[in-house]
């Protein structure tokens, strides 16, 4: 137990490394733009977008932090706001299926899995689902009531205070990483060396399957599904090393986790804004599923029909 312990923590460290390296710039960088006079330029390009979303222009407000920053500082901006309960719903889809977008686009291309394929697909998805909402539901027109919110903290003043929140926020992130991912690599590493991760996988093999992918991305997907994309994508770094995940597989993996991740978490903290989250839950795991089984498949036969003509020209040489 000792030696799992061991070879747990070594490679949770590790994995904090990797994901450092990329978590802290990305978020000192983006806390700082915050206060310069980038952020509200990209909010007022915006501003024509979000009529044809069925949005009022200080949607762009949340739409941008949420992007920038996290589904947290989305929120915080909601609040400041008066919005219906369809505005604030179409809000809610968008930053579900897109927030956060610098750091765990990032993240993912370390998998090696490209940084336009995740971002392109998030950013799309946010996208089509709003202009759906927006044509289909007619509801929804009376003014949100907010629960319990965030509180809002006091703007630093100067650089100084400015470049110390960064600091400060982009250390707090390595902090919360670390305690997330180090007790999560010791339990896969008792995972794996009891025997328990190849029964498990043998467990959801047939929802692998389903969406084209082998047995081996099936813990990449719960961690995914239920702590985040980040988390889930360092669990892959691991998976194509040791477990010799194919390029396919990691690429519908990701599709999948891009279209719906930290489900419970990010579905849950919607709640106070006073909106329906059923929905929103439904909305992200039914898109998450067709859109991975569909790809899955058309990747799949491709991939089958290529073979076929390979088989029929040796055969042919013979």
């Amino acid at each position: 137990m000792k030696g799992i312990l061991q070879r747990g923590i070594k490679k949770g460290v590790d994995l904090t490394w990797t994901l450092g390296k990329v978590i802290f710039p990305v978020t000192l960088i983006v806390t700082i733009l915050q206060f310069t006079p980038i952020l509200p330029w990209v909010m007022e390009r915006l501003e024509p977008m979000m009529g044809w979303l069925g949005l009022s222009g200080e949607a762009a407000v949340p739409l941008v932090l949420g992007n920038f920053l996290n589904l947290y500082a989305g929120i915080a901006a909601i609040i400041s706001f008066e919005f219906t309960v369809k505005e604030v719903f179409i809000l809610a889809i968008m930053m579900s299926f897109s927030h956060n977008l610098l750091i765990e686009s990032t993240v993912a291309k370390k998998v090696g899995v490209s940084w336009w394929f995740v971002a392109g697909v998030r950013l799309s998805l946010a996208f089509i689902s709003a202009a759906a909402i927006n044509f289909f539901w007619k509801g929804g027109g009376e003014t949100a009531k907010y629960g319990f919110t965030p509180e809002k903290t006091a703007d630093p003043e100067g650089w100084t205070e400015i470049i110390f929140q960064g600091l400060q926020t982009a250390f707090m992130g390595i902090i919360q990483l670390a305690l997330i991912v180090i007790p999560l690599m010791i339990f896969m590493q008792y995972l794996r060396e009891k025997g328990w991760l190849d029964r498990f996988s043998e467990w959801v093999a047939p929802a692998t399957k389903f969406l084209g992918m082998e047995r081996n991305t099936s813990m990449t997907l719960v961690a995914g599904l239920t702590i985040g994309l980040a988390y889930g994508a360092g669990l892959m770094i691991q998976a194509v090393e040791e477990d010799g995940v194919s390029k396919k597989d990691m690429y519908l993996a990701l599709l999948f986790l891009v279209s719906c991740h930290a489900v419970v978490e990010d579905t849950l903290i919607f709640i106070p804004l006073g909106i329906p989250v059923w929905p929103l839950l439904l909305i992200r795991l039914l898109t998450a599923v067709a859109l991975t089984a569909a790809v899955g498949f058309i990747w799949n036969r491709l991939q089958q029909k290529r073979k076929d003509t390979s088989n029929e020209h040796t055969y042919h040489s013979l």
